[in-house]
């Protein structure tokens, strides 16, 4: 009843954030990365950084909501070729209601859905408070998939035992001189997954190289950790058969952005190994907790997760509009 009577004594209105310069949205940014670190262990600072320097070029496409004239929310998103791609979401705590993330919602997706060369579009909005209460708009094109934050505590990470996996794979750090076979591999790994569905990208080389750059080169799910990140090749053949790349999301936390192995080597722990040894190198490394993100319908990757000791932390949707 709170949150009624405030929305009605303030009403909301939006304006295009390129109408707005990187100082009026310093309150907003600074309340979103406090909120991440709060809730997710997780520095945002880079990436509103990133978010302060397009709106000074006036080169963010997306929407601010007003009250009393004040930045509370914004959205933005990014159209590259036939795909559009809701980069975030956020509203002050004070003024977060599912009225409000509606609103935010609806302005970037009529956006993108009026862009002719868009016809999909992908979001994994981790700040929604509303969740399930949403109201998400152009339904009738929605494919929602839950995803798992999972975290783990790295204080007793040296319990976990080596794998059998040595026997046919040897581990080594990542080298980006196997990117384009690392490409392959999860372009090969991913076909006809549930997570090929969420991240078009998985569904080729081609799209599985540039999901590999935006790990290295951009903020979004931290700074690229290059001694936490394995790669196991195949004794065998000597072809690759797994990656595990991780980053680290503040000074003491690490994420496992991917981790993925050939469909030839799997269940003979060269995933379980991979896991392993990025985690002692993040622990190695001074960090106190790790994290992930996984589709909840992964019920394979879960239970490894689940093996090694992470911990459900949160859940939040993945969301494609196709066909509109």
């Amino acid at each position: 009843m709170v949150m009624a009577a405030l929305s009605d004594s303030h009403p909301a209105r939006l304006v295009e954030l390129r109408q707005l310069a990187a100082g009026d949205l310093n309150p907003l940014l600074d309340e979103e990365t406090v909120t991440w670190r709060q809730s997710l262990d997780w520095d945002f600072q880079a990436s509103a950084g990133l978010v302060r320097r397009f709106l000074d070029m006036q080169a963010l496409s997306g929407f601010a909501l007003l009250i009393d004239g004040l930045p509370v929310g914004y959205s933005y998103y990014v159209c590259e070729e036939r795909k559009g791609l809701i980069g975030d979401l956020y509203v002050m705590r004070q003024f977060a209601s599912p009225e409000n993330e509606a609103k935010l919602l609806t302005a970037v997706l009529d956006g993108m859905v009026h862009t002719p060369s868009v016809r999909r579009i992908e979001s994994q909005l981790m700040m929604l408070r509303s969740g399930p209460r949403l109201p998400l708009p152009y339904w009738r094109y929605l494919r929602a998939h839950a995803r798992n934050f999972m975290e783990l505590d790295l204080a007793d990470i040296d319990r976990l035992p080596a794998s059998r996996a040595s026997e046919i794979a040897a581990i080594d750090n990542w080298s980006e001189r196997k990117q384009d076979e690392a490409a392959s591999l999860i372009a090969s790994a991913y076909q006809g997954h549930v997570d090929s569905e969420i991240n078009d990208q998985y569904r080729s080389p081609a799209g599985a190289r540039r999901f590999l750059l935006n790990i290295v080169q951009y903020p979004g799910c931290g700074s690229f950790f290059q001694p936490a990140s394995c790669l196991a090749i195949d004794t065998r053949t000597h072809h690759l058969c797994g990656i595990s790349l991780a980053s680290l999301v503040a000074d003491d936390v690490g994420h496992i952005t991917q981790i993925c192995v050939s469909k030839s080597v799997r269940g003979e722990g060269v995933g379980y190994e991979l896991l392993r040894r990025s985690l002692l190198a993040l622990a190695r490394h001074g960090c106190c907790k790790a994290s992930l993100t996984v589709t909840a319908a992964n019920t394979e990757a879960i239970r490894l997760y689940d093996r090694v000791g992470f911990q459900m932390h949160r859940e939040f949707a993945a969301c494609v509009w196709e066909g509109f």
